[in-house]
């Protein structure tokens, strides 16, 4: 095989070098050689672009302030801008309307084609009819001796039982929480969607809650009613408390920053002010302990004694304490949290003398609501976002919605009525 010419042109480049004997005339020579280049592709100077602007150069961009606010009205105006678009196609297409006598009229000799036709007009009839919003107003009645809600002249139902949502005068902040949400709506078909009707779906729960013990009082009801259900289900989350299971002690590259608290240092003292006020207050004489600690995996179980106390404090709530206990529950993922969200700011016998200076806060000191019952629940999630960041659109969006869940137990459990 023979050999490139660029190698064989350097191994005589190299052999020349090493034999000619510089002398002060060919110096220069050598010297130039060596630093030949042995492509031979003319070299091109770089091509500058000429200055066409004048006076001083732009400020470097600065990145817009972004907060969950602004987020919020920036959907706003994309759901606003949404709505306008779907007018304005309505508006220049106005075969989309349902047209049910010409329908008819066409096909009034045909059988089958009758039939047909008649089930997809009705169909469109019954869509459009969705798109649009029935009522005009919402308004918050009383109607022997209870709140009701109405739209225009239609009291607000039931979507199972059709009966009419019917509130206790001691709670006038739930009835026009539960009007707001109706007069939000811009469509009918919006309210066909639980995520979108959230405090008329805990509402009715409640009023499903007092209709099972209705019945089982009368003798209809089932054997195993709606409230053992839920004590049973609530009691489960007793052993995974997410304020019983602590994270292990840190290790050497584990260690936290000088005047930091690690993450079993914030779980520890969150759930010894909480537990003890709960064993002092509310189940006096029951021992609650951690039920996942160090380095094991697997939690334990509380006590049958103690089980049995917190069963029959549950089963002794009120239908709209237990429905907004349920809802603490499964938004916070922990039992002890919610009830002490539940006993501050309960109107039943349950809350007797919370906020009152019973509960061990000074007459100026802020009471235990919405935010602190969050802080309890997301202790790990917000140790891990302060130390490698938050992710858009998901922990702040997850943030939001557990402090709207939470609200709503505050809404459905507090009230007026003397404790």
């Amino acid at each position: 095989m023979k050999p490139p010419t660029r190698i064989a042109l350097r191994l005589a480049l190299r052999q020349q070098l090493q034999c000619t004997h510089p002398t002060p005339t060919t110096l220069p020579l050598i010297a130039r050689q060596r630093h030949l280049q042995i492509h031979t592709t003319p070299s091109a100077p770089a091509t500058v672009s000429p200055i066409h602007g004048a006076g001083p150069p732009p400020e470097p961009p600065t990145p817009a302030a972004d907060s969950a606010s602004s987020r919020l009205e920036r959907r706003r105006k994309q759901a606003e801008l949404l709505e306008k678009a779907q007018a304005l196609r309505q508006q220049a297409d106005p075969s989309s309307a349902p047209n049910t006598s010409t329908d008819t009229n066409a096909n009034s000799n045909t059988g089958t084609d009758t039939n047909t036709s008649a089930k997809a007009s009705s169909k469109k009839t019954r869509d459009y009819a969705l798109r649009k919003r029935f009522w005009k107003d919402v308004h918050v009645r009383e109607v022997d001796g209870a709140w009701e809600v109405h739209l225009d002249k239609r009291p607000l139902r039931h979507p199972s039982t059709k009966q009419v949502v019917r509130l206790p005068l001691t709670k006038p902040l739930l009835a026009t929480a539960l009007a707001i949400e109706w007069d939000m709506l811009v469509s009918a078909q919006q309210a066909t969607r639980q995520h979108l009707i959230p405090l008329t779906s805990l509402v009715c729960r409640a009023l499903d809650i007092a209709d099972d013990d209705a019945a089982a009082a009368g003798g209809g009801g089932d054997s195993a009613g709606v409230r053992e259900g839920i004590a049973k289900m609530l009691l489960r989350y007793l052993d995974t408390d997410s304020l019983l299971c602590w994270a292990p002690p840190p290790r050497e590259y584990d260690l936290p920053a000088e005047g930091k608290d690690s993450l079993r240092d914030r779980q520890k003292r969150a759930a010894e002010e909480v537990v003890g006020f709960l064993t002092s207050r509310v189940w006096p004489g029951v021992q609650i302990e951690p039920v996942l600690d160090g380095d094991s995996i697997m939690p334990r179980s509380h006590p049958e004694f103690t089980r049995q106390i917190v069963q029959g404090w549950i089963m002794g709530l009120s239908p709209w304490e237990l429905a907004g206990l349920e809802r603490g529950v499964l938004a916070g993922k922990g039992l002890l949290g919610a009830v002490r969200l539940l006993v501050e700011w309960s109107e039943g016998f349950v809350g007797a003398g919370i906020g009152d200076g019973a509960s061990g806060a000074a007459p100026g000191q802020k009471r235990f609501g919405v935010e602190e019952a969050a802080r309890l629940a997301s202790i790990e999630v917000d140790w891990q976002t302060e130390k490698w960041g938050e992710v858009e659109d998901t922990h702040d969006v997850e943030k939001e919605d557990l402090r709207r869940q939470l609200g709503s137990v505050v809404l459905l459990v507090s009230g007026t009525g003397r404790r």
